[in-house]
C-alpha cells in the first residue's frame, strides 16, 4: 500500500500560484484559503492526477482537514470538498459539515444502481472562531473522527466503504459539489488523504493540536515564499495592519491585531487584546546576572508571588514567615520595589494572584493557626475604591503550603495543598469551584496528599493536568507524586512518578515540547540507613511523549535540598533556574541558572550565591528582565537583572 499522502488541496493549485477562486488569508497567525461562491468548478481537478497507478479509491484511508469555518445557519449544509463522475450529479465520496454536524457520504456501487451513505457524526462544533483539525479514519464498516486530538468519536454503520469504488472520469472538487449551493464559507488550509492508514499518530504528536500538519501547500507555510529580483511577496495574503510608533501604547480588546514597533528595542509586538506578543525583535543574549536591589523584609519569605494590576502596573507578594508582622506587599516604582501594604499573614507559606471576570484576588497559604486557635488561609480581593487588598473569604486548611488557580472549560477553581493535621501528614487537600450565584468558593473535590507541598496546573492541547508534589508520608520522603488528569468533570489519576521529599514541579515549553521539573529536596527513609548526605540529591526533568502518552525522564541534575524550579527565556534561549536551599552543612549555597542546550538537555551557565533561597520568580519590565529570590533563612530578598548581550 502507497501511504504517500495525497494532497487534495495543493494539487487544486496551479504551480504559478493560487487559482482565481482561491484568495490567502491570514488569522490567528495561520494562512488558509477562502474560495469562490461563483465559479465552483474552477476549484476542481481530475482524480487521475492524485491516482496515477489505479482508478480506483483506497479500501482503507484518513482524510486530514484543517479549517476555520465560519457559523452555518440552521439546516444548512457546507461541502468541504467532493469526488464527482463528470455526467452524474452524485457524490462519490465527500465531506460536508453542518450546525454541530460532520457528514461523510460515500457511494455504493455493489448494488444495481448503487445508493449513497451518510455517515454522521453528531456533537461536533466548528464554528467557534478557531483552526480546528480533523481525522477521519474509515476502514470497512468502521469510521473514527478525531477534532483537535481529543477523544475519536467512533461510528459503526451497517454499509461499509466499497472494496473497488471506480473514480475513471471523476474528479475532486474543493468546498462544493459543483453547484454555487452550499459552497464552503471559511477558511481551508488543509486537505490530505492518506491512503491505508489511519493518519491520527502522525498528526497527534504536536502541542498546537488545531493547526497540526501533514502536508500543506507552499503559499499557506508559515514563511511564504520570496519570489526572484525585487518582486512582492510571491504568494500575497490580505490583512488589516496597523502599526504605532514610540513609547508603549496601551493593549486592550480597541487596540486588538495592531502592531506597535519599538524603536528602542527595534522589536514589532501585537496585540492580543490585553498584552504585547514579541513577533519579531534584535534577539538578545543572557551575558551575565548582576545584583540591582537589596529588600529588608519583614522576616524571612517563604515565597513570592510577581502579578500585574491593570493600570497600576507591577507587584510582589511577600510571604513572610513571622506573624507579628504579617506579609508585605511590594509595588514597582521609579525601577525599584517599593513597600506598599501589610497584611495579617501566619507563617505564610505563598500567595496567588488571580483574576475572575474583572474581579482581582490574591490568596495566601497560611501555615499556622491564629492568635485564636482557629487555622484558615484567606483569599484577598482588590478594593478599587481603597486602592489595597481587602478580606474576601476565609477556607479552613491545615498547614497550608500552596494555593493554585485555574480555569477549565471556563468554569474558575482553587486548589491548596494541606501539608499536615497535627502529626498526621497523609490527609486531603481540596479543590475548590467558584460559584458565580454566591461568589464563592466552594468544595468541588478532595485528592489524597503526603505531606503535599505543591500544585501544578497546565494543560496539553484540550486536556487538563494537575500535578501535586507529595513530600513526606509519616516515614519517609520517597514517594509517589502524582498527575492527574480532568476527566468527565473530575480529576482522575494520570501518572505516578517516585519523588524524593518533592517541594516543586514546574512545567514548561520548548517549541512544540512539553516539560516537567520536580526539586528534590531530601532523601529520607525511617527504615533504611541513612545516605551519606540527606539533600545532595538529584532533581529530575521529565518529557512528555505523545505516542506512549506519559511523561518519562528526559535529565538529572545535582541539586542540593532543591525547593523551586522557574523557567525564564532571554530572546531564543531557554534556562532553569533551581533554589538550593541546604547542602548538609551551610544555607549558603549556591543557586544555578541552567541553559538549555537542545540535545546534551540543560547545563550550567551562572552559579548565583543564595542563603537558603526558597523562591524564583523571572519577570520583566520594558527596562529589562529580571529574577527576584526569596530567602527562608534571613530577612532579605534580592532582584538580580539579566544583562543581555
Amino acid at each position: 500500500t502507497d501511504l504517500r499522502p495525497l494532497d487534495i488541496l495543493s494539487e487544486a493549485m496551479p504551480a504559478g500560484g493560487p487559482a482565481g477562486g482561491m484568495r490567502v488569508f491570514q488569522v490567528q497567525g495561520v494562512r488558509g484559503f477562502q474560495l469562490s461562491h461563483s465559479r465552483p468548478r474552477a476549484l476542481g481537478f481530475p482524480a487521475s492526477r492524485l491516482f496515477i497507478h489505479c482508478d480506483r479509491f483506497p479500501e482503507e484511508f484518513s482524510i486530514i482537514v484543517t479549517l476555520r469555518p465560519l457559523r452555518v445557519p440552521a439546516k444548512r449544509n457546507e461541502y468541504i470538498f467532493t469526488l464527482m463522475v463528470e455526467e452524474s450529479p452524485s457524490v462519490l465520496v465527500g465531506l460536508r459539515y453542518a450546525p454541530d454536524k460532520l457528514h461523510f457520504l460515500f457511494w455504493s456501487q455493489e448494488r444495481a444502481g448503487g445508493w449513497q451513505t451518510r455517515v454522521t457524526f453528531p456533537n461536533v462544533s466548528l464554528s467557534d472562531n478557531q483552526w480546528h483539525t480533523l481525522v477521519l479514519a474509515v476502514s470497512g464498516q468502521s469510521f473514527s473522527l478525531t477534532v483537535d486530538c481529543s477523544v475519536p468519536k467512533d461510528v459503526l454503520v451497517e454499509t461499509p466503504f466499497p472494496a473497488s469504488l471506480s473514480v475513471r472520469r471523476a474528479s475532486f472538487y474543493l468546498g462544493n459539489r459543483r453547484r454555487r449551493k452550499g459552497v464552503f464559507t471559511g477558511l481551508l488550509r488543509q486537505l490530505v488523504l492518506l491512503p491505508g492508514a489511519d493518519a491520527t499518530p502522525r498528526i497527534c504528536h504536536a502541542v498546537n493540536f488545531k493547526v497540526a500538519t501533514l502536508s500543506v501547500p507552499t503559499a499557506l507555510q508559515d514563511v511564504p515564499a520570496k519570489a526572484v529580483s525585487n518582486e512582492v511577496l510571491k504568494y500575497p495574503y490580505e490583512t488589516n495592519m496597523k502599526v504605532t510608533l514610540g513609547a508603549r501604547p496601551r493593549c486592550t480588546k480597541q487596540e486588538k491585531a495592531q502592531f506597535w514597533f519599538n524603536t528602542s528595542r527595534r522589536g514589532l509586538y501585537l496585540c492580543n487584546g490585553s498584552t504585547w506578543l514579541s513577533m519579531l525583535e534584535v534577539q538578545r543574549r543572557l551575558d551575565y546576572v548582576e545584583e540591582y536591589q537589596k529588600l529588608v523584609t519583614n522576616s524571612e519569605t517563604m515565597g513570592i508571588e510577581v502579578f500585574t494590576i491593570p493600570k497600576l502596573g507591577l507587584f510582589a507578594a511577600m510571604a513572610n514567615r513571622i506573624t507579628p508582622l504579617g506579609s508585605a506587599i511590594y509595588r514597582w516604582t521609579d525601577g525599584k520595589f517599593v513597600h506598599y501594604q501589610n497584611i495579617p499573614t501566619y507563617q505564610a507559606q505563598s500567595w496567588k494572584y488571580f483574576t475572575i471576570g474583572k474581579k482581582i484576588f490574591l490568596a495566601v497559604a497560611n501555615f499556622e493557626q491564629n492568635e485564636r486557635g482557629q487555622e484558615f488561609s484567606v483569599i484577598y480581593k482588590w478594593s478599587r475604591r481603597k486602592a489595597k487588598f481587602i478580606t474576601y473569604q476565609r477556607i479552613t486548611t491545615h498547614s497550608a503550603r500552596d494555593w493554585e488557580a485555574f480555569v477549565i472549560e471556563g468554569e474558575a477553581f482553587l486548589a491548596v495543598v494541606n501539608h499536615r493535621e497535627g502529626n498526621n501528614h497523609n490527609i486531603d487537600s481540596v479543590i475548590y469551584r467558584w460559584n458565580p450565584r454566591t461568589g464563592l468558593f466552594e468544595t468541588n473535590q478532595t485528592i489524597p496528599t503526603s505531606g503535599a507541598y505543591d500544585w501544578e496546573f497546565f494543560t496539553i492541547g484540550p486536556y487538563s493536568f494537575l500535578a501535586v508534589a507529595n513530600t513526606f508520608n509519616g516515614t519517609s520522603t520517597k514517594i509517589y507524586s502524582h498527575i492527574y488528569i480532568w476527566l468527565s468533570g473530575s480529576f482522575q489519576l494520570f501518572q505516578s512518578i517516585l519523588t524524593f521529599g518533592a517541594a516543586d514541579w514546574e512545567v514548561f515549553h520548548i517549541g512544540d515540547r512539553v516539560f516537567l521539573a520536580v526539586a528534590n529536596s531530601h532523601s529520607y527513609d525511617s527504615g533504611m540507613p541513612a545516605p551519606s548526605n540527606f539533600y545532595a540529591i538529584n532533581s529530575s526533568i521529565y518529557e512528555l511523549n505523545i505516542t506512549a502518552q506519559m511523561f518519562v525522564k528526559f535529565q538529572d541534575l545535582l541539586t542540593y535540598s532543591a525547593l523551586d524550579w522557574e523557567f525564564f527565556s532571554v530572546g531564543d534561549d531557554s534556562f532553569l533556574v533551581v533554589a538550593n536551599s541546604f547542602d548538609g552543612f551551610t544555607f549558603s549555597v549556591n543557586s544555578i541558572i541552567y541553559r538549555w542546550q537542545g540535545y546534551e538537555g540543560f547545563v550550567a551557565a551562572h552559579h548565583l550565591p543564595t542563603v537558603g533561597c526558597r523562591d524564583w520568580e523571572a519577570f520583566h519590565t520594558a527596562e529589562g528582565s529580571y529574577l527576584f529570590y526569596s530567602s527562608a533563612k534571613e530577612p532579605l530578598s534580592k532582584v538580580l537583572k539579566l544583562k543581555t548581550t
